[in-house]
């Protein structure tokens, strides 16, 4: 079962510092029937204006995993950690028994965008934690390059949740076939550029699948394409 979700659909706004789209209930957006996918509970596409940011604000009991796409953002938490991330970087945040954190654009010139994704973790009050990795930019292109997942492993940070993200680049024209066990679910993102599945749906720039009982994709570049997929339990 895919369930296309297209980029209109998602809660947008725009407050000037901030504006970006939510797709689940999230803040001020609120729809019963869209509070989580498995235990994928948030997937925010933020654009911070320069200098500006969210001031200290607590989190439990969630990972937090922030994407940066373009730009630079800086992160500040109780728990000690200061880190500024580009793109090609990975923020990890697992915030357990309780955190505060900051986040703020780290350019007095240029926005920030990112990607936020929250997810329920495996266990709840888990010592509170946070990480940065990076990962080969340049090994997107024809992949999918794993960037977070509960195995962690050299440039993958590590999420207390049976899950992986993915992000990888398809030129046009060009397929590629990813499979999962059965029983489990995919989230796919298409940050920039029109996507293929199954050689009968398609992704516009912004637009999101939700997937179930379909543990073999083929995913195909109708243009040039940069996107994310999540497998998940």
């Amino acid at each position: 079962m895919i369930k296309i979700i297209p980029s209109e659909a998602r809660s947008s706004f725009d407050r000037g510092w901030l504006r970006g789209s939510h797709s689940f209930s999230f803040g001020e957006y609120y729809d019963s029937d869209n509070t989580a996918f498995g235990p994928m509970r948030v997937a925010n596409d933020d654009v911070i204006a320069p200098s500006r940011g969210f001031g200290a604000h607590p989190h439990s009991d969630m990972e937090i995993v922030s994407i940066v796409l373009n730009g630079k953002l800086r992160h500040e938490d109780s728990l000690g950690n200061v880190a500024v991330t580009g793109f090609g970087g990975i923020q990890r945040m697992s915030a357990g028994s309780g955190v505060i954190h900051t986040e703020h654009n780290a350019s007095d010139t240029e926005e920030v965008r990112l990607l936020q994704l929250w997810f329920m973790p495996h266990t709840k009050g888990l010592q509170p934690s946070y990480e940065t990795t990076s990962f080969d930019t340049a090994a997107l292109e024809g992949a999918l390059v794993p960037v977070a997942s509960s195995e962690g492993g050299p440039r993958i940070a590590t999420v207390h949740q049976d899950m992986t993200i993915y992000l990888g680049r398809l030129a046009k024209g060009k397929t590629l076939d990813f499979e999962q066990h059965a029983g489990r679910r995919m989230y796919i993102f298409s940050i920039e550029g029109k996507l293929g599945l199954q050689n009968e749906h398609v992704l516009q720039t912004g637009d999101t699948a939700r997937v179930e009982q379909t543990p073999m994709m083929k995913l195909e570049g109708l243009e040039d394409t940069f996107y994310m997929l999540i497998d998940l339990p």
